[in-house]
C-alpha cells in the first residue's frame, strides 16, 4: 500500500515513529537510511498517484549493489527489524518496486477504509489468496453483496475506487467488454495474521490458534518472514 495503505492490527499501540527514526543510524548504514528515507516520500499515494513505490533498480543503485538477490534481500530483513513496529517494507514482484506500509490499530485504519470496501478487500483476498482465483469479477461482487446495499453497482464501483487508490486492488483487462479486479502485493499484506485470526474466529464462532489461520489463508511465506524479523 502507501504510507496511507496500512496494515490492519488489532493492538493498540502507541505510536511514536519519530522515536524510531532517530534510532535508524543503529541498524543502517547512511546509504540504506537514504533509501528508507526515499521510500517514504515514493510510497505516497497522495503525492504519486498510481506510480507509488521504489523501483529496485533505484533502490540497488542508491545501495550500489547490482543483481544480488542475498543483498537486496539482507537490506529488506534488516530494515523490518529496526522499524516493525511501526512500518513494514515489502517487495512487489510483479511492480519490481519496493513499497513501505505503516502499521495501525484497526481503529484507526476505518478512516481510510469503511466497512464496505474493507469487507470487498476481504472477500478478494480470500478468492484469490485461498480459493487460488486468478481474479474477481464485478458480477460476482455484485451476486454476493448487491443484496446488502441499495444502488448496489454504483457503492461497489465506489469502493473499489477506493481500493485502487491505496494501491490495495489493480483493474485488469480480461475483454474489451469485461474487466476484472486483481488483489496486489499491498492488498495482500494489509491483513496481518492477528487481524485474519479475529475476523476468522468471529465467523466461526470459536477460538482458532495461529497456526491454524495461517494454513487456512496460505500465508506459510509470510508467517515464516514474520517469525524470522
Amino acid at each position: 500500500m502507501t504510507i496511507e495503505n496500512l496494515q490492519l492490527s488489532n493492538t493498540t499501540q502507541n505510536l511514536n515513529p519519530l522515536t524510531m527514526l532517530q534510532n535508524l543510524r543503529a541498524f543502517l548504514t547512511t546509504e540504506e537510511e537514504l533509501v528508507f528515507m526515499q521510500l517514504l516520500f515514493s510510497s505516497s499515494s497522495a503525492i504519486r498517484g498510481q506510480n507509488y513505490g521504489l523501483k529496485r533498480k533505484e533502490a540497488e543503485k542508491m545501495l550500489d549493489i547490482k543483481n544480488d538477490d542475498q543483498a537486496f534481500y539482507s537490506f529488506i530483513n534488516r530494515l523490518n527489524q529496526a522499524i516493525a513496529r511501526y512500518f513494514k517494507v515489502i517487495y512487489d514482484e510483479k511492480r519490481d518496486q519496493l513499497i513501505i506500509m505503516m502499521r495501525v490499530p484497526a481503529k484507526q485504519a476505518k478512516t481510510t477504509l469503511n466497512k464496505e470496501a474493507l469487507a470487498i478487500l476481504l472477500y478478494m483476498f480470500y478468492q484469490q489468496e485461498v480459493l487460488s482465483h486468478e481474479f474477481t469479477l464485478p458480477q460476482q461482487l455484485l451476486t454476493d453483496f448487491g443484496h446488502e446495499m441499495q444502488h448496489a453497482s454504483r457503492k461497489l464501483q465506489n469502493n473499489i475506487d477506493i481500493l485502487k487508490k491505496i494501491g490495495a486492488v489493480e483493474e485488469v483487462q480480461r475483454t474489451q467488454q469485461e474487466q476484472a479486479y486483481k488483489v496486489t502485493a499491498i492488498g495482500v499484506h494489509m491483513f496481518s495474521n492477528s487481524f485474519l485470526r479475529r475476523a476468522t474466529e468471529f465467523a466461526q464462532s470459536s477460538q482458532l490458534n495461529k497456526e491454524e489461520v495461517v494454513k487456512f489463508f496460505r500465508r506459510y511465506n509470510l508467517y515464516e518472514q514474520e517469525e524470522n524479523q
